[in-house]
């Protein structure tokens, strides 16, 4: 199916030079004179690159059809992760160039979405806020103030910013997007 440049939304998989993309950000932008063209922040889900382009309103593309699997994060060797498929139990393995930063949320046994492309695994889609637990921070300094935040370390290996009430041994809950602490679990 083709789409024009000047239908793109945030979230849509296209086409563009024999790979696929997904588009991060766009905004229309009407010069004085000559044509509108489009500026898109894309991500390459093949390599995880992000290019910012322009592109003519009318130019026309494919659309990438992607196809999201439930797994469940099993284990990482060094450079090879290994993830289960929920339904048929088989194992698919990323390297750790294709799990990237993502890999400072992954905890044994979570559940995430494998992204496929031509029946190829291309990356992973984690939930929006993970449980993990601190496994070093300083103790609560007495008398400072609820909204001050101190350095801790996670099972992970992730470090953040916590509140001073946050102790060694507790769950927390961290947003993935962001990385930043969201609440105790």
């Amino acid at each position: 199916m083709a789409i024009l440049a000047g239908d793109f939304r945030t979230g849509l998989t296209l086409i563009v030079d024999d790979d696929p993309w997904v588009v991060l950000d766009f905004q229309h932008v009407k010069p004085g004179k000559g044509a509108a063209i489009l500026k898109t922040k894309m991500k390459n889900l093949k390599t995880g690159a992000t290019q910012e382009r322009n592109f003519n309103a009318s130019t026309k593309f494919e659309q990438a059809l992607i196809e999201k699997k439930t797994a469940q994060y099993s284990y990482n060797d060094g450079s090879i992760y290994y993830f289960m498929d929920n339904e048929t139990f088989e194992m698919y393995e990323l390297d750790k160039d294709h799990v990237g930063d993502s890999k400072n949320y992954l905890v044994e046994s979570m559940q995430v979405s494998l992204i496929f492309f031509k029946g190829q695994v291309l990356s992973i889609d984690l939930p929006d806020k993970v449980e993990m637990v601190v496994v070093d921070t300083t103790p609560a300094i007495k008398g400072a103030p609820s909204t001050q935040t101190k350095d801790a370390v996670t099972d992970t290996g992730l470090t953040l910013r916590v509140p001073q009430f946050i102790e060694q041994g507790e769950k927390i809950l961290v947003s993935t997007s962001d990385g930043k602490y969201a609440s105790r679990a």
